[in-house]
């Protein structure tokens, strides 16, 4: 009898176990995790069909992006095509801050209610941050709910997603410095023969300021008082140097974007450009983007982050804007650049500091002003 009753036990198990899986029913962890979301006021969703349930009664998602041309084209045509039950429009904010203030106003007076996601600038971060909706992505991005890698998730402001990465490095014109030559660590740059506009480096240092991830700051101040005794070529912009450095007129540029030095190669017919990821590498997260809170269609909206963090949607910041994939996804370039070397971070326990790091290197410098703009 008592053996009959086991086997019985045993059996009903198993069947539950089975019905669990197959009904989409939450698990235990699952179900701690709502509400332990809940009970610090997020929004947690069970499993993926709940989310794309919801998405399809809403029927519409409209998001403003910072990508733009045949990139946002090509995201947003291939979303369509995964949710063809979705009317999809994505409009370009524009690249600069003050689109981004005049949105952030627009918000706040309550006229942008026919938005759905939005980017979070990063000089605006902490003001942006009380309009988002509190979907506990996070969470849900742990638990396998959505396809997003955890590390792409603010871990204190768990509704917000780094969709791309920037990563700096050296490039120089391989005609006037042979590859062998190039410098491969930061401080190589200090070297007496490179002292003299033998470099160029941005007034707005940005790639210096990563530094800070692996240094800490007071070593990285150290090291852009002794950069600016260098008596390098002050520059501003990425685009227009590496062209300076192509045609020869700069050696090389240091702490430039690496998407900035591949879409150069790519239209290099002299094949003069180089670069080299300086020790330590380092880099930002970037593209901040969150779900409004007075979003009319927030699954939708839901659906179109985890699209674009998405290994599909990684791919297509590879091949259109190019090279934008994220380093925290294995398979993206830059991850595969890198590969072999430890990559420091400005992340998310830097990210709001991004703009105060780099105003302190620039007052290192002492305030130079831009030779070639």
């Amino acid at each position: 009898m008592k053996a009959t009753l086991r086997s019985f036990v045993l059996a009903a198990g198993l069947w539950l176990t089975v019905f669990a899986a197959h009904s989409g029913a939450a698990s235990p962890a699952l179900l701690k995790a709502k509400q332990e979301a809940e009970s610090k006021g997020y929004i947690f969703a069970t499993s993926h069909d709940e989310i794309v349930a919801a998405a399809k009664k809403e029927g519409r998602m409209r998001a403003v992006s910072f990508l733009s041309g045949k990139m946002l084209d090509a995201m947003a045509r291939a979303f369509r095509a995964k949710y063809p039950f979705l009317d999809v429009h994505v409009e370009e904010q524009g690249g600069s801050v003050e689109a981004a203030q005049r949105f952030l106003l627009e918000i706040k007076a309550g006229v942008a209610r026919d938005w759905d996601a939005n980017r979070l600038w990063t000089e605006l971060y902490d003001q942006y941050l009380p309009y988002q909706k509190k979907f506990d992505i996070l969470g849900m991005a742990e638990h396998k709910v959505l396809n997003i890698p955890p590390p792409m998730v603010d871990p204190v402001h768990r509704h917000v997603v780094a969709l791309s990465s920037n990563l700096h490095v050296l490039v120089y014109n391989t005609k006037l410095v042979p590859p062998e030559q190039a410098p491969g660590r930061w401080e190589d740059l200090l070297r007496p023969e490179f002292k003299g506009k033998k470099f160029a480096s941005d007034i707005r240092p940005v790639g210096v300021a990563a530094l800070v991830a692996a240094w800490g700051l007071e070593k990285t101040l150290d090291f852009a008082k002794r950069i600016a005794a260098q008596q390098p070529v002050w520059v501003r912009g990425h685009t227009i140097v590496i062209s300076a450095v192509q045609t020869g007129e700069i050696p090389m540029f240091m702490g430039t974007n690496f998407g900035a030095v591949k879409r150069a190669q790519a239209k290099d017919r002299a094949r003069v450009l180089g670069y080299k990821f300086l020790e330590p590498v380092v880099g930002r997260l970037h593209l901040t983007d969150g779900v409004l809170a007075a979003a009319r269609h927030p699954y939708a909206a839901l659906l179109w982050l985890e699209f674009q963090a998405s290994p599909e949607g990684q791919k297509l910041l590879d091949e259109h804007w190019p090279f934008g994939g994220s380093v925290l996804l294995p398979d993206s370039v830059q991850a595969q650049e890198t590969k072999g070397k430890k990559v420091f971070l400005i992340d998310w326990n830097h990210y709001t500091k991004l703009d105060e790091y780099t105003a302190k290197v620039a007052e290192a410098y002492g305030f130079p002003r831009a030779e070639v703009k």
